[in-house]
């Protein structure tokens, strides 16, 4: 992938500015942050102690275990659909 294919997009994830390089769509980075964005708060909002850097790793450890679950849930189902294939 060449610097020309990547798109840049500034997106603003719990009062920060970051700048995003990749291959995904601007739309799409805008709503990864907007996700990251609100996690961020609701675990602030129940952990009001915490600093940024423990919110931010709490949030990851989150966003982590749910995208987890869901990748066994996925597996799941497709080995559900590959049995009923079978017979």
């Amino acid at each position: 992938m060449t610097q020309d294919d990547k798109t840049r997009e500034t997106v603003e994830i719990y009062n920060r500015y970051y700048t995003v390089v990749g291959k995904e769509s601007p739309s799409h980075v805008r709503l990864v942050a907007s996700q990251v964005d609100q996690k961020m708060r609701e675990i602030h909002d129940a952990n009001q102690h915490l600093t940024s850097t423990e919110l931010a790793v709490l949030t990851a450890v989150n966003t982590m275990s749910d995208y987890m679950k869901l990748k066994e849930e996925y597996a799941a189902l497709l080995g559900s659909l590959n049995k009923k294939e079978d017979k």
